[in-house]
């Protein structure tokens, strides 16, 4: 007869125990197993010391399978392809053959999956931080070096006060906080005050040069010059003359490492950090319920991946469970309706007539570059030097260094031809991009008037400027309740964004033939790689005295809401700018008096005629106030200044989705159709143009493009559309006395549309 203990030795000796070790040594007593060799069951050996403890160890295994089992179970119900570790043991020993053989295949089971976690420990989650409300003030006089990966302790010549000549590439520069701020100091939150709203709208992170960019240009003279291919210089060369000496001799191994247009390593960190820092800032502000935030961005690369990771910096990598982004369409081709690109909408703002920067630009760098050149020539005479290959050798130091970490050709300016490139920027964002610029106010006035709905909480259903009616009429794509609200957009564009708000501190004239050394314009400290406009709105318990250099002091009256303009971490005076808002220490704006003041940019921006009116260019210096010099009273080129009324509601996208714009000219019809599609936690919004020109219609008719359904005309105040297919196409011509008055039809005759190009 078999007693109790002899029964539990023979079940001890017939219990496999399996082992699998991940680096080959599979086995009780850890010996290494050669490759490929399949998995075996060791069966216990009996022992005096076992035996003693058998009842305690079949407890402990009961329990053993008892949890696994648990736990088995859970995770294949939560997930159909996590499969445990402490289970591998449980299949066939050729599965893990096949797992050491084919470790790259994308056929083997994911058994380490990261999502669901397994087994997390505790993850109590603090309450979020809210610094922008309850940090003290600023501390004056401190500073830092951060932990970068960019080398910046590059000597240069003629810096003798130790300036940094990395924060003078303008919107080159890798993101840094504004050093020296826009006039007025930091001031904490008074008692009992809250913000109660942020928008924030953020360039995309460092990125390579664009397509044809000049980095690239002298970059491929370079290599056909030490290669040996004449190309574009200026004469043939003997062989061995290819060389460069002394400072340039680095030229004769160097090759163009760059790729284009997308984000750059470090460019990634910068929104990364920033999400990270308005999380800190702001974070108290994403609602406790968890209701998913919209935020806006575009479908280039590099605008896309920015938005991602800021959310990620800002939510973590679960990012999709708390936000959606709308992808606005940009594009090389076609046109599409977008406040975040707005010059794509703007045929005037892409050819000669806004590129006065351009030209000043040239004039500035002739004279600052001049002993530049002649040093470089020196060095490397058969290259030909020019004004133009110097200036894109400077761009080449700014893209290389967010790029590569450092550039060796930093070190081949000195500290002052590096202050005149800073200066060349300036002057050409003020002729290109804001006030200098007949288009730098009708280029921003559609994010302006978005802005502008979110505050007075109204969807946007009427063509204007921009606007991608068919996303702003729609609550669900055009959040009004929402705390927080990040756009995603470019330099140029945030440029005029500035200019169509009304920001005249950033106005003067800046000469273009010496440098403006006390100016307010300075693009390195307001269009860096990774910029961002934070506009906070701000509840207080009663109106707070513009006073504050003494303290704290409410005056008399009920709760007041202010808006507060923070670029690149420093305040924006709107003071300065708008005298109704007062001279505030703070540099605030009480929230109704902006509001006032904004009613009236959309017809100070005059889009329909900066965008797509006839004029002439004219010299830099001419314009002052960010739109064409017709607009000042005096007509250019035989254009007749239009009215207010039709150039308010001049080109934009159409009720449901449809773009188009207007000349002044007339010129062949242009109609669109949108869609907007969800994918994920992304919606992409299209607004394809067609080039089909409308038919003659008859009265109260339009005749529609191809694959349309003829439509109505009807009336926007004063301005006459033709409803083709839930998209709107706006006319200029309306021929037999036909016309709109005060938003009705006047007369009987017959229409004939011509609706006007618009082009990128």
């Amino acid at each position: 007869m078999t007693t109790a203990s002899e029964a539990v030795k023979d079940a001890e000796k017939s219990t496999p125990i399996w082992w699998h070790g991940t680096d080959g040594r599979d086995g009780r007593d850890g010996r290494s197993m050669p490759a490929g060799t399949k998995l075996r069951a060791w069966p216990q050996s009996a022992s005096p010391t076992r035996n003693a403890s058998h009842s305690a160890e079949r407890v402990l295994f009961t329990l053993q399978v008892v949890l696994f089992m648990i736990i088995f179970g859970t995770f294949a119900m939560m997930h159909k392809s996590f499969v445990l570790a402490s289970a591998a043991a449980l299949v066939d020993a050729n599965v893990f053959n096949r797992q050491a053989s084919s470790a790259g295949s994308s056929n083997v089971p994911q058994y380490y999956q990261t999502t669901p976690e397994f087994l997390p420990g505790p993850t109590p989650t603090g309450e979020a931080a809210f610094l922008a409300q309850t940090n003290p003030a600023p501390f004056s006089g401190t500073s830092y070096i951060p932990n970068s990966p960019l080398e910046t302790q590059v000597p240069i010549m003629g810096n003798t006060d130790n300036g940094n000549i990395f924060q003078m590439h303008g919107q080159l520069s890798h993101y840094f906080p504004n050093p020296s701020g826009f006039g007025v100091d930091e001031y904490a939150l008074p008692p009992n005050a809250s913000i109660v709203q942020l928008n924030m709208l953020s360039r995309h992170g460092s990125r390579y040069p664009t397509t044809g960019a000049g980095a690239q240009v002298l970059g491929q003279k370079i290599t056909n010059f030490t290669k040996g291919v004449t190309g574009n210089l200026a004469e043939p060369f003997a062989s061995g003359a290819h060389n460069f000496t002394g400072a340039l001799s680095f030229l004769n191994t160097w090759t163009y490492k760059l790729g284009a247009e997308i984000l750059t390593p470090v460019g990634k960190q910068e929104l990364f950090d920033s999400g990270t820092l308005h999380q800190i800032e702001y974070g108290h502000l994403y609602p406790n319920n968890g209701t998913k935030i919209y935020a806006r961005t575009t479908t280039q690369d590099r605008m896309l991946k920015s938005a991602e990771y800021f959310m990620a910096g800002f939510f973590g990598l679960q990012w999709t469970q708390n936000a959606s982004l709308i992808v606005a369409i940009e594009n090389s081709t076609g046109v599409w309706n977008n406040t975040l690109a707005g010059y794509d909408n703007c045929n005037n703002s892409n050819t000669g007539v806004s590129r006065g920067g351009n030209n000043a630009t040239t004039q500035w760098a002739n004279i600052y570059l001049a002993d530049a050149v002649k040093r470089l020539n020196a060095l490397g005479p058969a290259f030909n030097w020019t004004v133009t290959d110097a200036y894109n050798a400077q761009s080449l130091c700014a893209y290389e260094t967010v790029a590569l970490g450092y550039s060796a050709f930093c070190g081949l300016f000195n500290y002052a031809e590096w202050e005149g490139y800073e200066y060349s920027v300036d002057i050409n964002f003020a002729g290109n991009n804001m006030f200098q610029s007949p288009t730098g106010r009708a280029v921003g006035i559609g994010y302006v008037v978005e802005i502008m709905a979110r505050l007075q909480q109204h969807l946007i259903t009427q063509p204007t400027a921009q606007i991608n009616v068919t996303l702003d009429s729609n609550a669900g794509t055009f959040p009004l309740n929402q705390t927080l609200n990040f756009d995603f957009s470019h330099d140029t564009n945030i440029a005029s964004i500035l200019t169509a708000f009304g920001l005249t501190q950033f106005s003067p004239l800046l000469p273009a033939t010496a440098i403006q050394r006390n100016r307010s314009l300075i693009v390195s400290h307001m269009e860096p790689f990774g910029a961002r406009l934070d506009m906070e709105i701000i509840e207080t318990p009663q109106p707070l005295d513009g006073n504050r250099k003494n303290g704290n002091k409410y005056d008399a009256g009920g709760r007041t809401r202010y808006i507060h303009f923070i670029l690149n971490q420093r305040t924006i005076p709107l003071g300065a700018s708008f005298a109704k808002c007062g001279n505030r220490d703070d540099g605030w704006c009480e929230l109704t008096t902006f509001m006032d003041i904004q009613a009236t940019k959309l017809q100070e921006a005059e889009y329909n005629y900066s965008c797509n009116g006839n004029y002439a260019a004219v010299p830099y210096g001419t314009l002052n106030n960010g739109v064409p010099l017709a607009m000042n009273g005096t007509a250019a080129s035989g254009s007749a200044k239009p009215s207010a009324s039709s150039s308010a509601a001049a080109t934009s996208t159409g009720n449901k989705g449809a773009s188009a714009s207007a000349t002044g000219s007339g010129s062949a019809a242009r109609s669109a159709t949108m869609t907007s599609k969800a994918s994920g936690s992304m919606i992409t919004a299209t607004s394809k143009v067609s080039t089909t020109s409308p038919a003659p219609a008859v009265a109260g008719r339009v005749a529609c493009p191809a694959g349309t359904k003829d439509g109505a005309l009807v009336c926007n105040g004063d301005s006459m559309f033709g409803l083709c297919n839930f998209g709107y196409v706006i006319y200029q011509k309306v021929a037999l006395g036909t016309a709109c008055r005060n938003g009705k039809i006047v007369g009987t005759g017959i229409y004939a549309g011509v609706p006007a190009t618009s082009s990128k």
